[in-house]
């Protein structure tokens, strides 16, 4: 049992987090309940009431704890947690290979100052997928998918375009693997992705990812001094005035076609104010828009600090009053981070860990190696198998399995938990060494994110 509590844009809102319902209160319900978090116990609570609120009468605060205790019996406040019982089983569960991250090309054309890829390089030496490993790697899929229909392939880098032959014959023969499963038990649909730098994008290229691809996303950072310091080619130029141009032609054509994608960019240090980069996007024209932290080592200039996180906290708030009042004008746009669903949501094992790295969902490297998640190439402390032989350290996988919101002591008492489903296994890995840890910066920023969300979902409903 657990509820959370939190004003903003001057409403009151509670979370239930069990359930998930969410209530938008006056301020003797929000005290109310309040009260009721702390003792539980109805007459503490008319006691407090009426001393916190003397003007009002004792038939109102009857009333307001009668619809609490109503609220209580419809299981939509102080509800029970509702997965705690058969966490061990959920640990144990059988699972099937759903995605997979295909690294098309270890090499690329930007030199990111951020990129945890190294240039395309993951720890290692430049190389490029063949067509004979991305068939292998798509035939392992099929063959670990059991009866799920719905496969995902995203092309990634480095930066696939410089391998775009290898990924044009790929996504052939996922569609003619999708052809000889037709007629099976468990027929075969790939939905393909793709990433890109926008460099070597050209009408081609769209026109053919406009047939082909189920959703691409854009790497672009921002205003053009805040692209191109973090963004820059190895030469040090600038790549915004380069990308801009091609990725406003591609946005434009996914949307009048009613085709997936968004723009992802990265704040920094150097850019606490990144709200401003979401605006600019959006002024751009951009519709669909993701603008997420840096993760990297305390030594570099551009993390993210500690200090930093109040500041972040409040572009988040700036930001979310900036779209509610642009959705009022009639210039909304979606924002990734603030995108919730209170109603059906995702599914229980989504819910409790998240993007099922190392389980349902795996990287492969140009030789064919297989990782958790992209974020763990090169580690060879993870390396789990090959194209070839399949997955042999099984072992690794049983511990992705166990990765979950009750195994984290932070995550299992906080509220935002069924949300961020624990957070990021690699970023885990990387501050704390473990993968069923968290990384204390991306909660807190999380945390807010989501308080952010749930605000504005209450907001559009008086729209």
């Amino acid at each position: 049992m657990q509820v959370h509590q939190y004003k903003s844009e001057g409403m009151g809102i509670i979370l239930d987090v069990p359930s998930g319902s969410v209530h938008v209160a006056d301020d003797l319900f929000y005290d109310a309940v309040a009260y009721m978090s702390e003792t539980q116990d109805p007459e503490a609570v008319r006691k407090a009431l009426t001393v916190s609120h003397p003007d009002t009468a004792s038939s109102e605060i009857e009333e307001v704890l009668e619809e609490i205790e109503e609220l209580r019996r419809d299981g939509s406040l102080f509800s029970p947690e509702p997965y705690r019982p058969s966490i061990d089983q959920f640990s144990k569960r059988p699972t099937v290979v759903k995605a997979l991250c295909l690294h098309i090309a270890h090499d690329c054309n930007l030199a990111c100052r951020y990129c945890f890829a190294e240039e395309g390089e993951y720890h290692g030496r430049r190389a490029l997928m063949s067509t004979e490993v991305g068939r292998k790697a798509l035939d392992f899929l099929v063959k670990n998918s059991g009866m799920r229909t719905n496969l995902e392939v995203d092309f990634f880098g480095g930066e696939p375009l410089m391998n775009w032959e290898v990924v044009k014959e790929l996504v052939a023969y996922g569609r003619s693997l999708e052809e000889a499963t037709k007629d099976t038990v468990a027929p075969k649909k790939f939905r393909f992705t793709l990433t890109t730098n926008g460099v070597l994008l050209n009408d081609e290229i769209m026109e053919f990812c406009n047939r082909e691809m189920h959703n691409v996303v854009l790497s672009i950072d921002g205003r053009k001094e805040v692209h191109d310091r973090m963004r820059p080619f190895r030469k040090g130029q600038g790549s915004y005035d380069l990308i801009l141009p091609k990725f406003l032609k591609f946005a434009k054509m996914r949307n009048e076609l009613g085709l997936s994608y968004y723009v992802r960019g990265t704040y920094t240090h150097w850019n606490l104010d990144f709200a401003e980069d979401v605006l600019h996007l959006a002024d751009l024209g951009f519709d669909q828009i993701s603008v997420e932290p840096v993760v990297a080592p305390p030594s570099e200039d551009y993390t993210i600090r500690p200090e930093d996180v109040p500041y972040l906290c409040e572009q988040y708030d700036f930001l979310a009053h900036e779209m509610i009042k642009r959705k009022k004008e009639g210039r909304g746009f979606n924002f990734f981070h603030f995108m919730i669903d209170l109603t059906g949501g995702p599914c229980v094992y989504k819910r409790l860990s998240g993007c099922g790295s190392g389980t349902e969902y795996l990287a492969v490297t140009p030789w064919g190696d297989f990782y958790p998640c992209h974020q763990f190439v090169g580690t060879e402390d993870f390396l789990l198998g090959n194209v070839d032989t399949g997955v042999t350290r099984t072992d690794i996988v049983e511990e992705f399995k166990k990765v979950n919101v009750y195994a984290k002591e932070e995550c299992s008492t906080c509220f935002a938990r069924f949300y961020c489903s624990g957070g990021c296994a690699a970023n885990s890995y990387n501050f704390t060494g473990g993968i069923n840890d968290t990384y204390e910066i991306g909660c807190r920023l999380q945390r807010k994110r989501v308080e952010c969300a749930i605000m504005i979902k209450a907001a559009e409903a008086d729209l």
